[in-house]
């Protein structure tokens, strides 16, 4: 469960957040959104692909294990990857919003905390709060990552919905054989089409580039090589297991 409060520096100006990756902390987890503003970091270590939300939408993963709670570059010495996808990062925070805006306008954002999470802690972590009450440059760090969230989820639906305009996504099944002789098979995730991506238009690649989404659609493409990166790390963890 999870019990969120809004931050202010009375509550909370002796709360800590730990920001170490473990098991215990709550990374042990298959895939998180990430966000065009990152693919081009994320491509670089994890497998990019489409997965539905319980409303039946489509949004981007990062993917990290073949199974639910399985996070291949995670172990009992930390995360093993050079970037830590943003809404991992952002843990245990979220944006809240402020009451309802009188003039139909936007609604105030805010800055709330897990308080239930295993990161929140007294005494251990990174401060919220200076001592005189100001925000910690790890706070303030965190207030910009969520604000950049808030803007990347937009940006989402919206790279989505170019992807279903133009026909590009596709249903994929991983069938993977590993070294053990055992299978997995991943199921329930979408990838963008490479043969309808080459048909396009030079109308259709042009409109594309202008909204900023033909080079995370690369990204998407270039990052699926990175599933033989999960099967080499799955084959490690079964080896070191035997």
């Amino acid at each position: 469960m999870s019990k969120f409060a809004l931050l202010n520096n009375v509550d909370h100006k002796d709360v800590r957040v730990v920001t170490e990756r473990s098991a215990a902390l709550g990374d042990n987890v298959m895939h998180a959104m990430t966000f065009p503003f990152e693919f081009r970091s994320v491509q670089a270590f994890y497998p990019i692909l489409l997965h539905r939300d319980e409303r039946g939408e489509l949004y981007p993963v990062a993917l990290f294990g073949f199974q639910s709670g399985e996070n291949l570059f995670l172990d009992e010495e930390g995360w093993h990857a050079r970037y830590v996808p943003a809404m991992i990062r952002r843990q245990p925070f979220l944006i809240a919003f402020e009451g309802e805006n009188a003039q139909g306008g936007e609604r105030r954002r805010m800055l709330s905390l897990d308080m239930d999470s295993p990161r929140v802690s007294k005494e251990r972590g990174m401060p919220l709060f200076e001592p005189l009450g100001g925000r910690t440059p790890f706070l303030e760090e965190m207030a910009n990552l969520l604000e950049t969230l808030y803007h990347g989820a937009d940006h989402n639906k919206k790279f989505v919905g170019a992807l279903q305009e133009y026909g590009l996504i596709e249903s994929v099944t991983f069938d993977i054989a590993l070294a053990d002789g055992s299978r997995n098979q991943l199921l329930g995730f979408y990838a963008i089409d490479e043969d309808k991506v080459q048909s396009l238009s030079d109308e259709a690649l042009g409109k594309l580039s202008r909204n900023g989404f033909l080079m995370p659609l690369f990204m998407m493409l270039a990052s699926t090589v990175n599933v033989r990166t999960l099967i080499d790390l799955k084959n490690a963890r079964l080896k070191g297991a035997a």
